[in-house]
């Protein structure tokens, strides 16, 4: 790799650092004396308004490069996500397209991968007519915008989310209030130990169109600290139903050596063990199918700009069904540690994320096609190339032409050698 790459960060992670310094890159400057001197930024969201903003932004050079795609946030803020993703699901619809096929009771056949979902307050009378439907239901509340679990909780009476909606004075909210996102809960989590996690996996965009992707094998699982139960005594407790390590580390059973995570590896042999490889790989298939799928909804809408690649942090309940269901998606992915080996991964994610997103001259260039060397995958694997998805689909069109060609010409041999038969010659193809 090339010495010379200037790298600036907002993030002071020792992850970071101890990459850029071991790929031999060096510090550059934002205020440098002719402008911004840098060729890397692993910046904050914040910054990344700043920078595409059409008033104070500016224009970056080809060999400069940023973590994060301009409107990231139509994947990472959870009401756009849901909105994008039922957008996306309509559209095939229209188009008439299987993929977007439902069953018996309306729900979709493929691409049923988020919980049932409503935007507050804009979607409250509709909300209320889904609850009093199923009042049975237990929602989870989350404000919109928010990350590691902050003003997250639980409903199960229309009670809660009433008081919810109304300001101090109890005037109705219709506008004012920060936008929540209020989904039925998972109520049925597949528990290992008797405790409730989820799965928090990285996946690496170098490009929307095409749409490039790669999976990072090693995801981990994130437990509760308590065992869980459905029960509503404990509906309030967030040690029961949340994940999320900013919570969970707070516990008085927290257990700081394992950080109350599990690898992905070692998911997939529990489940190998406990209901078959069959069903393992069945479930990590649909995992990635709704990766894939949660991409193509916001495709179209993501703004394309060549100077930007960006780290998603995947968050993915399963269900006792082994039905995964994707709650949220990450923008800024925490890169601090609570464990030696959550360090070790960390460290591993950034390196083999900054060999992937540089072309082998180590250095930016808006010009490169985005397309790495497999030496130089470490842990990603391929999880969608759009273009070689495309290939490969012309390449079986082709192949089903060319037996379609010799079915034909196959025809007109029979035809021959039924013409010829009748003056008493008997013909034969295979």
């Amino acid at each position: 790799m090339a010495c010379k790459v200037k790298w600036v960060s907002d993030i002071d992670r020792t992850v970071l650092v101890s990459n850029f310094e071991r790929l031999g890159w060096v510090r550059g400057s934002t205020e440098g004396r002719e402008g911004d001197e840098w060729n890397f930024y692993w910046c904050t969201v914040y910054t990344t308004r700043s920078i595409f903003n059409l008033e104070t932004g500016y224009r970056l050079t080809d060999d400069q490069l940023i973590c994060h795609f301009p409107n990231h946030y139509e994947l990472t803020r959870k009401d756009l996500m849901v909105r994008n993703i039922k957008r996306y699901r309509r559209d095939l619809e229209h188009e008439g397209s299987p993929l977007a096929e439902r069953d018996e009771h309306g729900r979709y056949i493929h691409l049923d991968f988020i919980p049932v979902t409503f935007m507050l307050p804009a979607d409250y009378n509709i909300f209320v007519e889904e609850f009093r439907r199923n009042p049975s239901y237990t929602w989870i509340m989350k404000p919109a915008g928010k990350a590691q679990g902050v003003g997250i909780f639980l409903i199960n009476k229309l009670s809660q989310i009433k008081k919810w909606s109304k300001d101090t004075k109890g005037n109705p909210v219709t506008t004012s209030k920060e936008v929540y996102v209020i989904s039925r809960y998972i109520q049925d989590p597949l528990l290992i130990g008797g405790k409730k996690f989820d799965l928090r996996l990285y996946v690496l965009v170098t490009s929307y169109r095409p749409l490039k992707a790669y999976i990072y094998q090693l995801g981990f699982c994130r437990f509760c600290t308590v065992q869980y139960t459905p029960h509503m005594s404990e509906i309030d407790n967030m040690f029961v139903h949340l994940t999320n390590v900013a919570i969970q580390k707070h516990g008085e059973e927290y257990n700081s050596c394992h950080g109350g995570k599990w690898t992905v590896s070692n998911l997939r042999l529990y489940l190998e063990g406990t209901r078959g490889k069959e069903a393992a790989d069945k479930l990590f298939d649909d995992i990635h199918w709704l990766i894939v799928h949660s991409l193509k909804a916001v495709q179209n809408v993501m703004s394309i700009d060549r100077h930007c690649f960006e780290v998603y942090g995947y968050d993915i309940i399963i269900d006792n069904n082994l039905k995964p269901w994707l709650i949220e998606v990450n923008a800024s992915p925490s890169l601090s540690h609570t464990t030696a080996n959550d360090r070790a991964m960390k460290m591993s994610l950034i390196y083999d994320t900054l060999r992937m997103v540089l072309p082998s001259t180590g250095v930016p260039d808006v010009k490169w096609s985005k397309t790495p060397s497999p030496d130089v995958f470490g842990c990603y694997d391929i999880l969608y190339d759009e273009e070689q998805a495309i290939a490969d689909a012309k390449a079986k069109l082709a192949q089903a032409a060319g037996v379609a060609s010799g079915i034909r010409s196959r025809s007109r041999n029979a035809d021959a050698s039924m013409a010829t038969s009748k003056t008493g010659r008997v013909m034969s193809w295979k």
